[in-house]
């Protein structure tokens, strides 16, 4: 896997290869950047399977879920649990402290490499920092933000970010989808 010093918007986005949740059976689907070569991707890091604010994030990606796909995106959250963690959680009822219903995979960087190339991984925990990234269909990593642990972030920015994007031009501080660009 190459490796890069960080992440860099503008730059091409960091590779990656990690099992996934995709195949929630055998937990032996590999995914990688390359897989989402053509249309967006929403990846995302969290800290944690089991937590507190992880599930509201992951959970409110899923009930957006459809408008990313009508914007031709794809979302894949990574934290640096197993698969088989990963697969716990994701059978977990909600009710429970659980994401089960969720409509996306999630991904195992059990090695921290990812997390490490993406400037999210907090070493001495051996978990990520709530990283977002938004890259192009061309592997280009076009949006970065990084949150401490106990701050999740907004899908609704994330969202009118994502647009503004794909709108192609000038777009303000509070610009909103629909709206004249700069």
């Amino acid at each position: 896997m190459e490796m890069y010093e960080y992440a860099k918007v503008g730059e091409p986005a960091p590779y990656f290869e990690m099992l996934s949740t995709k195949n929630i059976d055998t937990l032996d689907e590999v995914v990688t950047l390359d897989d989402y070569k053509g249309q967006w991707l929403i990846l995302f890091f969290y800290p944690y399977d089991f937590t507190f604010v992880c599930p509201t994030e992951i959970l409110a990606l899923s009930e957006h879920y459809e408008e990313f796909q009508a914007l031709n995106t794809e979302i894949l959250g990574v934290s640096t649990d197993s698969v088989f963690s990963h697969r716990a959680w994701l059978m977990t009822p909600q009710e429970e402290n659980g994401i089960q219903g969720t409509k996306y995979p999630l991904a195992s960087d059990h090695n921290h490499a990812v997390a490490e190339a993406y400037g999210v991984l907090v070493e001495e925990e051996g978990a990520a920092l709530r990283g977002l990234f938004i890259i192009d269909p061309d592997g280009i990593l076009q949006y970065s933000v990084v949150h401490n642990m106990n701050v999740g972030r907004s899908v609704d920015e994330t969202l009118r970010v994502l647009e503004g994007l794909q709108a192609g031009g000038l777009c303000g501080a509070n610009w909103k989808p629909g709206e004249d660009l700069l």
